[in-house]
């Protein structure tokens, strides 16, 4: 059996400092956000800003 010790007043997807590279190429820049239960995020941008790698 697992204990789950979440809260409300917890995130249920926290993404901190997220860097990513392709080479010399950086595409993600220290990228943060939470995601709270009952929030609905979209992430846009044009084509090639990261969003699929992220």
């Amino acid at each position: 059996m697992t204990t789950n010790n979440w809260t409300p007043d917890q995130p249920i997807v926290s993404v901190k400092d997220v860097h990513k590279s392709f080479g010399k190429l950086e595409v993600l820049k220290g990228i943060n956000f939470d995601v709270m239960k009952g929030e609905v995020i979209c992430i846009i941008g044009p084509s090639g800003s990261g969003k699929s790698t992220l």
